[in-house]
């Protein structure tokens, strides 16, 4: 069987145990892609634990520059045993399998209709002179990358050059590295020399695109923000977020002259103790953010109704992982939705915003905390592993040196001189938002005492029934206040007329994008509406009594958005139709597709009956 031909648009998937050092390889075999100007999405999934368990790396090469996962894969580098079969089966009919070939295996291994490309990659390491086992095993990584290169047709520079970026001033390992290219390539091309029909040809379609995490992009937007003090508890996926803020911090918050940090960083001894430190950075006027995922996120309840009912302004970056529990720590999910919308006990309604990827991340994570500030309570920042920790192919990080921080309604000085009535928690623009003062603003003028407990508009204790009654219904309409600041919703009509629309956030977007063009080119019209924040605008509701049947995509075993959606909106659940994808690994364009196409078919048919 002649295997899949394909140039510049297939899937590869590396299958390898945690700890054997292959990360590094199979990172450069994508970075070698993009140096030939053609686009990859890659996906790094992993396991929580240091050594030894299975590990994946799929790259796929899209010339169309989708950055999704397709679903699917045309060439499996296996090097797992414990996941071969597993492996195997994820190939596509028509697709390639490399494997280490030193050792015979039995045919009823393989599959009849794949390509098998055997390289002895463990005796061809053992020929690389001068090295240990531990080296031998590193570097049979390196060498099913030359392998690759010499299969798909990359031009030996490119890779030559990565290793030399990598490894500079260590002439020993680029040496070393180097050969073990030139091993496996040599090998591939005597010896598999057009078995392999897959094929990346140079190309102009990267651009001025960049490779970057989304963890690393909402770092940078917080500096860009105006963060200056960052609390923290490492957690995975959002420890590599507070770690990017320090890289970041200390190229630009660092005063040119003397050499002092212009930054604090604090890991807490917990979740908890992070977020306290984070409403008190911010009570005092710092700008104060903090990194956690759901089980932080669970942890810091209490503090959170303290500040929406305290009306302290806090930024928490909610980098989302599958649960309950420990859960899945280093597999993706959208599972913190309904606990963040309504964090603490009581009654209480915080403000979301849903980055789609790096960009948003970025511009997102600047414009948290001018919201934080504007309304007076704290912003969740809800990206997800997918979002934060893989790097993605993006446009280039666009920031205004015009803007100005808005830092909402805090009365100055001059004003309290001049005898502006200043109360704490007293509506006097008809927004909801009060007017506050930072500590240190004035000497006599304009203190409060910040509770928890139950006050009335001037800060003062009280247990009445109305002070209690008004301030909560002020916090209501100051939600309401927050539909006219927060990210408005991203809407898309399809070609022709439809009753049928979808709904989505996040890191799924990139799938759907995907999914919405080949639904319309197979006929199938579908207009959908990308949601960027909590509170819903007005434009969500008449997107959904504009369709008969609205899809909602979201990567979750119970709905929360669709139930969020019919909570807040008063819309009836009959109109919607759920689509679920919870398994821990990022949601595919295939997966939309095909479940969507399901559901208009099996529609129409009852239509029909």
């Amino acid at each position: 069987m002649k295997g899949t031909q394909r140039v510049n648009d297939f899937v590869v998937k590396f299958a390898n145990v945690n700890g054997s050092g292959s990360a590094s390889a199979n990172g450069l075999f994508a970075r070698a892609i993009l140096r030939m100007g053609v686009p990859v999405a890659a996906r790094n999934i992993f396991p929580s634990n240091i050594q030894g368990l299975p590990t994946w790396y799929e790259v796929r090469v899209i010339e169309a520059g989708w950055r999704g996962r397709r679903g699917g894969v045309d060439l499996m580098v296996a090097m797992n045993p414990q996941t071969w079969d597993k492996d195997i089966a994820e190939i596509e009919q028509g697709g390639y399998l490399l494997y280490d070939s030193t050792k015979p295996m039995p045919a009823s291994r393989f599959r009849s209709d794949l390509t098998v490309l055997g390289v002895p990659l463990t005796e061809l390491s053992n020929t690389l002179e001068g090295t240990i086992p531990r080296e031998r095993q590193l570097l049979k990584n390196v060498i099913y990358l030359g392998a690759i290169s010499a299969l798909l047709g990359f031009e030996a520079s490119v890779v030559e050059d990565l290793i030399a970026k990598q490894f500079k001033g260590k002439d020993k390992l680029i040496k070393l590295n180097m050969r073990a290219v030139e091993l496996g390539h040599d090998y591939a091309a005597k010896n598999l020399s057009g078995k392999c029909h897959l094929k990346v040809v140079r190309d102009n379609k990267v651009g001025e695109r960049i490779f970057i995490s989304g963890n690393d992009a909402a770092a940078l937007g917080a500096v860009y923000g105006g963060a200056t003090v960052c609390a923290w508890y490492p957690i995975t996926p959002s420890t590599s977020l507070a770690e990017a803020f320090t890289k970041h911090c200390k190229k630009f918050r660092v005063d040119p002259v003397t050499r002092e940090n212009k930054f604090a960083i604090l890991q807490a001894e917990d979740e908890i103790a992070a977020i306290g430190m984070v409403l008190g950075a911010n009570w005092n006027g710092a700008r104060a953010f903090t990194a956690t995922s759901g089980p932080g996120i669970s942890l810091m309840q209490e503090f959170f109704g303290l500040a929406y009912y305290a009306e302290i302004p806090a930024v928490v970056f909610d980098i989302q992982r599958g649960g309950p529990s420990t859960g899945m720590p280093t597999r993706t999910q959208q599972s913190d939705i309904l606990l963040a919308a309504y964090a603490s006990h009581g009654d209480t309604k915080q403000v979301l915003i849903f980055p789609k990827g790096p960009n948003e991340a970025f511009e997102f994570g600047a414009l948290a905390f001018d919201l934080a500030e504007r309304l007076q309570t704290p912003v969740f920042v809800m990206m997800d592993l997918d979002i934060g920790m893989n790097d993605w192919l993006v446009e280039p990080l666009k920031w205004d040196d015009a803007r100005k921080y808005d830092r909402g309604k805090v009365m100055t000085a001059e004003e309290l001189d001049a005898d502006k009535p200043f109360a704490r928690y007293l509506d006097v623009d008809g927004d909801a938002i009060p007017w506050r003062t930072i500590p240190g603003t004035h000497a006599t003028k304009g203190t409060f005492f910040t509770r928890g407990s139950s006050h009335d508009a001037y800060a003062r204790y009280s247990e009445a029934g109305k002070d209690y009654t008004d301030v909560m219904q002020r916090l209501l309409r100051k939600f309401e206040t927050a539909k006219t600041m927060v990210p408005g919703p991203v809407r898309h009509d399809a070609k022709a007329a439809t009753r049928w629309g979808a709904i989505y956030f996040g890191s799924t977007s990139v799938a759907m994008d995907e999914a919405s063009a080949k639904l319309e080119a197979d006929g199938l019209m579908v207009d959908t509406l990308r949601l960027r924040a909590f509170p819903f605008s007005d434009e969500v509701v008449d997107f959904i009594n504009a369709h008969d049947q609205v899809f909602v995509i979201e990567q979750n075993r119970d709905a929360q958005m669709l139930k969020l959606l019919v909570n807040e909106c008063g819309i009836d659940p009959a109109r919607f139709i759920s689509l679920l994808h919870y398994d821990g690994a990022p949601i595919t364009a295939r997966f939309i597709t095909s479940e969507i196409a399901e559901r208009m078919s099996m529609t129409r048919k009852e239509a029909a009956e």
